[in-house]
């Protein structure tokens, strides 16, 4: 553990470093800045998958069974995703705001847990099923969380737009409808993610005869946010409503996703304490 717990506070630290970077270079343009920003991504996504294999060989299996590893496999993803954007054009907005989502999970998830709390074994009669579970949420939350960005930049751009307040800053943001166009992309993806989870749980729940459990209040939350989402698809697929209308369903729906999440502590569909 003291190796493993070393690994992360480097890769934390360079992280940080990286966010700062990008930070700067999307202040005052500094192609140097940038460069070095993703250079250190690069690095801590090497470390991540260091984390990762030990993990792996420490559980004699894929560690995604505590709230510590499905939120490292979470700031994981982001940074995966946040390398792909760093080199495409106008993606430094993007990547700061991916950044600034992967950083705090990461440091939220060192600080405050360890890989060793709260197991999810009361739901040990079907790991197989849970493990399909948990790797499709975790997938999902990652496309959704760019969607989200990519909606927050939409509206950001729209209102300085809408405000004349043209500046090179703004210059470097990709275009209206290239946001709102990778946003629907992501969504289009993270959303069916997100169904099938909730399908393969709620085989889970059938299979081991615990039917309670659909009445349970993450169960309630999850559904709203789901909903939010299918909404925002289909009348992204009518084409009857505005880019800002969609970008707000996007960040909306997302702050039903971070709920769901929180709502773990007084669930009893993810009991993580294994009660």
């Amino acid at each position: 553990m003291v190796l493993l717990n070393g690994i992360y506070d480097a890769a934390l630290l360079l992280y940080a470093l990286s966010l700062l970077f990008y930070f700067s270079d999307c202040l005052r343009r500094s192609p140097s800045g940038k460069r070095l920003g993703t250079g250190l991504l690069v690095v801590v996504g090497l470390l991540q998958t260091v984390g990762l294999s030990i993990r792996f060989v420490q559980e004699a299996g894929l560690p995604i069974f505590t709230p510590y590893d499905f939120l490292f496999w979470f700031s994981f993803s982001i940074v995966l995703i946040s390398l792909a954007v760093a080199y495409r054009r106008r993606g430094e907005f993007t990547v700061l705001l991916l950044s600034v989502a992967g950083f705090s999970v990461f440091l939220l998830n060192r600080v405050w847990l360890t890989a060793t709390d709260h197991t999810l074994q009361s739901w040990s009669a079907v790991h197989g099923w849970l493990a399909m579970h948990i790797i499709m949420a975790n997938l999902s939350f990652a496309a959704l969380t760019l969607g989200t960005v990519f909606g927050i930049l939409y509206l950001f751009l729209h209102n300085r737009l809408k405000g004349k307040q043209w500046n090179d800053r703004v210059r470097r943001f990709p275009s209206l409808e290239t946001l709102n166009r990778y946003s629907y992309l992501s969504i289009l993806v993270g959303t069916p993610l997100l169904v099938g989870s909730l399908v393969v749980a709620g085989i889970s729940i059938v299979i081991e005869g615990r039917l309670p459990l659909l009445q349970d209040l993450k169960v309630l939350s999850t559904l709203i946010g789901l909903g939010i989402y299918i909404c925002y698809l289909i009348l992204k697929i009518s084409n009857r409503r505005s880019g800002v209308l969609m970008a707000r369903l996007a960040v909306t729906g997302y702050g039903f996703i971070i709920l769901n999440f929180l709502l773990n502590s007084w669930s009893e569909l993810h009991r993580w304490s294994g009660e």
